[in-house]
């Protein structure tokens, strides 16, 4: 599985982006599926993440109610809808699939496949 993300870019805090994140090879179908984030100087964090239902997802405390995870399975895609954006949501965005438990979760260890990244910019 070959993940590209995209979407990325900058903007200013209270504004939104959509970060996209395309399969090849492989449909993503039976995979959970994640963001992270890694900001300059600090380790990958979670972000969000969405079964392989698509009925259950899970999002980290900051940006609860802020950001929306969603998945086409037609478009092998998943989504992360980013709105009220802070400056401290400044990072380089990654999205990963998950396919031994196809739940996805927090923990970066449990993703198979990684996309590579896209940086995302808020200025105050």
């Amino acid at each position: 599985v070959q993940l590209q993300a995209c979407g990325g870019g900058l903007v200013h805090a209270g504004g939104s982006l959509r970060l996209s994140c395309a399969a090849s090879g492989r449909t993503l179908s039976v995979y959970g599926l994640g963001w992270f984030r890694q900001a300059p100087g600090k380790e990958r964090e979670f972000v969000s993440a969405i079964n392989w239902m698509g009925d259950d997802t899970l999002y980290e405390d900051s940006v609860k109610g802020r950001f929306t995870i969603s998945r086409d399975y037609a478009k092998n895609t998943v989504y992360l809808q980013m709105n009220s954006l802070k400056p401290e949501d400044t990072a380089v965005y990654y999205c990963a699939a998950d396919h031994r438990t196809g739940w996805g979760s927090t923990t970066p260890l449990t993703y198979d496949y990684w996309g590579q990244g896209t940086l995302v910019t808020v200025s105050s």
